[in-house]
């Protein structure tokens, strides 16, 4: 999952970006809301946590650019502001949660959590792709009861092209949600084809996988 952390307070910026980095999370830092938003417009973050009181602008003016430009991120504001006025100018510009400082970090990522599942029409943090059981927790795929032993990059591809099961999801797609900015990867290398090589591999090892498609000339598909 893709983050980006808008937090002018650079130590609380930093405690969020380690946190998160260890739970597997890809995060960027924008420290002002014209880096902010320079990063929305560039990248498709699943995730925008925005802190309000930024030094050169209101952190809903972001939001409101950022809605009003199309982006599909989740919004979760984090702010000291008190009153209730900010935060229903907040959800009304399309945030989907918020947090007022100081919050745990344990709770912010269970509100991450939530707003994956409820985005995504989940009911629990166990998903079904044919008869494999992905724990989202605990990062495991097991077949009949037996471990698919996938590496952290198999895992997130697999978990990402799930939760769009359906819908070609392209390389760039997909190479940006895994490895991030995509300014700064080569996004038309073969990383992708060699790691959805690798995890056919392993989970045809199991059982069968038609459903895992191929898109020729743009991408790959979970029919499920």
């Amino acid at each position: 999952m893709n983050v980006l952390i808008v937090e002018d307070e650079k130590s609380l910026s930093h405690e969020i970006e380690i946190y998160l980095t260890k739970q597997n999370y890809h995060c960027d830092v924008a420290f002002n809301g014209k880096s902010a938003s320079e990063k929305i417009f560039v990248n498709n973050y699943d995730f925008v946590l925005l802190d309000l009181g930024l030094p050169d602008m209101d952190g809903l003016t972001v939001l409101k650019d950022a809605k009003d430009g199309g982006s599909e991120s989740a919004f979760i504001i984090l702010t000291a502001r008190g009153g209730t006025d900010d935060k229903i100018k907040g959800l009304d510009l399309g945030a989907d949660d918020y947090l007022a400082k100081p919050f745990s970090l344990m709770e912010l990522q269970s509100r991450m959590q939530a707003i994956l599942r409820r985005k995504h029409g989940l009911k629990s943090n166990t998903m079904q792709i044919k008869d494999f059981i992905m724990d989202i927790n605990n990062r495991t795929v097991h077949y009949n009861g037996n471990l698919v032993n996938l590496t952290k990059k198999e895992f997130d591809l697999l978990h990402y092209l799930a939760l769009n099961r359906n819908r070609v999801l392209t390389r760039m797609q997909l190479t940006e949600h895994i490895w991030g900015d995509v300014l700064e990867d080569d996004y038309d290398s073969n990383y992708i084809d060699v790691h959805i090589k690798n995890l056919r591999k392993k989970l045809s090892a199991h059982g069968n996988i038609e459903w895992f498609e191929t898109v020729r000339g743009i991408g790959y598909r979970l029919n499920i």
